[in-house]
């Protein structure tokens, strides 16, 4: 139940990031612009610390498992765990990439021979 409350606050970080993307930009050219004067600058970053009590930030969002909400050992371009922490429970999915490689869910994905 853990793994699911975790997706959905990834889900929830990453629409907040999504929203706030436009005024982030804008902040921070405000910020690093070193023409501007210097307490301008700073309340530019101030606005950007506060921006959405920092779930605007791209660094709250990370990349997660949609199969089993697992954060680490994730390849990114598929969004798949390498192995399952389920592993123990269910046989079945304790390697995902492989398996749905290897059933050819997984576009341009084959197993290579050498």
């Amino acid at each position: 139940m853990g793994a699911k409350a975790q997706v959905l606050r990834d889900i929830r970080k990453r629409l907040s990031a999504e929203q706030f993307e436009v005024q982030r930009r804008a902040y921070l050219f405000v910020a690093r612009n070193t023409t501007l004067p210097p307490t301008v600058r700073h309340k530019a970053q101030l606005g950007l610390n506060t921006l959405n009590g920092g779930e605007g930030r791209l660094g709250a969002v990370k990349s997660r498992c949609w199969e089993t909400g697992k954060a680490r050992g994730v390849m990114s371009k598929f969004g798949l765990a390498r192995v399952s922490d389920q592993a123990s429970i269910i046989a079945n999915v304790q390697f995902q990439f492989r398996l749905k490689a290897l059933n050819g869910e997984l576009p341009g994905v084959h197993k290579s021979s050498w």
